[in-house]
C-alpha cells in the first residue's frame, strides 16, 4: 500500500515492472551484464584517454567527457532497476524519484550538449585544419567542457524544483523509471503551466544547440563538396564517430518521446521496454566501442595495452 500523508504521496510505484515477474531472474542476468560491460567499457576509455598524453586534445578530451556522462547516466538508473526487478512492491520514494528523474533528464541535456561541442570541433578540425590549435588550444576546451557540464544542470533546476514542491495525488506510474514529465501528471493541481515552462525550456535549451550543428555540418558538406576525393574520404572518417553517436542518441530520444507521449498499449511488454530504456543503455554501451574501434589513435594503444597483458613474462 503507498504511502499517503497531508502532504500527499510519499512512494510512486513503478508499474511496468510487474511485467518482468515471470522472467524475474532473467532480467536480472541480463540487466546487471549490461551494467558491467557500461562500467568496463567507458572506465577503460577513460583510462586510456587520461594515462596517453598523446590523447589530451579536444576531441578525445570531449569523448573522455562522453564516457564520463554515459557512466553518470547508466549509473542513474540501473542499479535502482536491478533493486525495483527483485522487489516485490517495485515501489520508490518520492526524494528517490526525483533524485532519478533529476539524473535522466540531465544526463541526457549533457550527452546532447558535448555532442553539439563534438560537432563545433569537427567543424574546426575540417574547415579550419591549419588554425585548429589556436582555435581549439586547450584552455578553451576546457571552458567548453564545464559549460557542457554546468549549463544543463542548472537549465533543468529550474524544472526539477517546481516539479519537487508540488504535492502528489496519484503515485502510479507505468514505466521503468522516474520522468519529470510522469512525476507532474500525478500531481493534485493543472499541469498546464508546467507543461509550458517545460516546452518553453527545451526549445530555449535545444534550439540554439541545433542550429549550430546544422551550422557545422552544413560548412563541413560544402568543404567536402569543394574538395578532391580523398580530402571528401577523409572528412568522413573524421566525421563518422559523431555522427553515428548522434544518430544512435537521437534515435534513442524518439523512442523515449514517443514512449512518453504517445499510446503505445499495443505494442508488447519487450517493446516498449526496449523504447524507454535504449537512450540510457545503448550510447553508452556503443559511444566506447564506436571511439575506440574507429578512431585509430584511439584504437592503436588499446590494442597494444591489451596485447601486452596477454604476454606473458620471458625468463632471459
Amino acid at each position: 500500500m503507498n504511502n499517503v500523508s497531508e502532504f500527499g504521496v510519499t512512494t510512486f510505484t513503478l508499474s511496468a515492472f510487474s511485467g518482468m515477474e515471470n522472467l524475474k531472474s532473467v532480467y536480472f542476468c541480463l540487466f546487471f551484464f549490461l551494467y558491467v560491460v557500461i562500467l568496463v567499457e567507458n572506465m577503460g576509455l577513460i583510462g586510456l584517454i587520461l594515462l596517453q598524453k598523446s590523447l589530451h586534445e579536444p576531441m578525445y578530451l570531449l569523448v573522455c567527457n562522453l564516457a564520463v556522462n554515459g557512466l553518470y547516466g547508466s549509473t542513474t538508473l540501473l542499479p535502482v532497476l536491478l533493486k525495483l526487478i527483485l522487489s516485490e512492491s517495485h515501489q520508490v520514494s518520492l526524494s528517490g524519484c526525483l533524485l532519478q528523474q533529476f539524473g535522466v533528464h540531465t544526463y541526457a541535456m549533457v550527452e546532447f550538449t558535448i555532442l553539439t561541442a563534438m560537432s563545433y570541433d569537427r567543424y574546426v578540425a575540417i574547415c579550419r585544419p591549419l588554425h585548429y590549435h589556436l582555435v581549439m588550444p586547450l584552455r578553451k576546451v576546457y571552458k567548453i567542457i564545464a559549460i557542457t557540464w554546468l549549463v544543463p544542470f542548472a537549465t533543468f533546476l529550474a524544472m526539477f524544483s517546481r516539479t519537487a514542491s508540488l504535492r502528489f495525488c496519484e503515485s502510479v506510474m507505468e514505466r521503468l523509471y522516474c520522468l519529470n514529465y510522469s512525476m507532474v501528471r500525478l500531481s493534485c493541481t493543472s499541469t498546464v503551466l508546467m507543461n509550458i515552462l517545460g516546452i518553453v525550456l527545451l526549445f530555449v535549451y535545444t534550439a540554439p544547440q541545433i542550429l549550430i550543428i546544422l551550422y557545422t555540418y552544413g560548412h563541413i558538406i560544402k568543404i567536402c563538396v569543394l574538395s578532391s576525393k580523398e580530402s571528401r574520404s577523409k572528412a568522413l572518417r573524421t566525421c563518422a564517430p559523431h555522427l553515428l553517436t548522434m544518430i544512435n542518441f537521437s534515435i534513442g530520444c524518439f523512442f523515449e518521446i514517443a514512449q512518453s507521449r504517445l499510446e503505445l498499449s499495443n505494442l508488447t511488454f519487450e517493446s516498449r521496454s526496449f523504447m524507454s530504456l535504449y537512450f540510457l543503455i545503448l550510447p553508452p554501451i556503443l559511444n566506447p566501442a564506436i571511439y575506440g574501434m574507429s578512431i585509430q589513435r584511439v584504437r592503436v594503444p588499446l590494442l597494444r595495452m591489451l596485447h601486452g597483458k596477454r604476454k606473458t613474462p620471458q625468463t632471459p
